[in-house]
């Protein structure tokens, strides 16, 4: 009853009107009177942010705010993987024989959601993470590698949460919501960041310049809190020891090694 009732909920209010609706609300002048109960309410701290909270106009404005240069040290050991964004580990896993990853009980297909049987094949036995951001969080992506983007593509229309209970209650959003994919290949290993729209704002923008990518350079960036999902190649990855789900984690923090 609860899951179809939930269902029932999301599919009520989200539609293009009320996702274009929020998109403008959060982008005008009128959303600037929310921002300091914004910031109380999230506990955003303010001490690291690039700009003071009087600078920013919008709300969208805050969202996508930038931090200071030393506010997230990149973990410089060699062969590091480092976390892309600020969020909360909430699952990881290995992906089956049978291209499925298994997130809050739910069973999710990686060919579905790289829009790709042949590109899913590679990942066979690998390593999968799951990485929550909420509206508290930093939403800019970096870069977890040094490597070269060996392709790049977006799948996906409407969008459905991706907290806690959109994993457990909803329609397979890893999977089904607007996502943009970036492959990165570095020594001939592949890992795919796979970038998952929230609800309403389906907004991710790209902001690195090249192929080229450098680890801790910022890629991209949410309008929203959503989910980044990191797909390994088998035996390609070794989690850091201090690594488990559910944790919080921030921008530069090793989380683990390329082998």
């Amino acid at each position: 009853m609860l899951k179809w009732l939930y269902r029932l909920m999301i599919e009520l209010t989200n539609h293009a009107i009320s996702a274009k609706f929020i998109a403008f609300f959060t982008k005008s002048r009128l959303s600037a009177w929310l921002i300091p109960s914004y910031a109380k309410v999230y506990e955003i701290n303010q001490d690291e942010m690039e700009k003071s909270l009087r600078y920013y106009k919008t709300l969208q404005q805050l969202f996508i705010r930038k931090l200071k240069a030393d506010a997230r040290p990149i973990d410089e050991t060699p062969n590091s993987i480092i976390s892309p964004v600020d969020a909360v580990i909430e699952e990881i896993g290995t992906i089956s024989e049978q291209k499925n990853i298994v997130v809050k009980g739910k069973t999710y297909s990686i060919s579905e959601m790289l829009g790709s049987e042949a590109i899913a094949e590679k990942y066979l036995n690998g390593l999968f993470i799951i990485l929550y951001l909420s509206p508290s969080h930093y939403h800019r992506i970096h870069s977890p590698i040094s490597g070269v983007i060996t392709r790049q593509w977006a799948l996906g229309k409407r969008s459905y949460p991706v907290n806690r209970l959109g994993l457990k209650y909803g329609k397979k959003p890893l999977s089904k919501n607007y996502r943009m994919i970036t492959e990165i290949s570095d020594g001939g290993k592949h890992l795919a960041v796979v970038k998952v729209g929230a609800m309403f704002v389906n907004s991710i923008e790209l902001t690195h310049p090249n192929e080229h990518l450098i680890k801790g350079q910022e890629m991209a960036y949410f309008s929203f809190g959503s989910t980044v999902v990191l797909l390994f190649e088998k035996d390609s990855v070794k989690l850091d020891s201090r690594i488990v789900a559910p944790m919080g984690i921030k921008v530069g923090e090793r989380i683990g090694y390329w082998k």
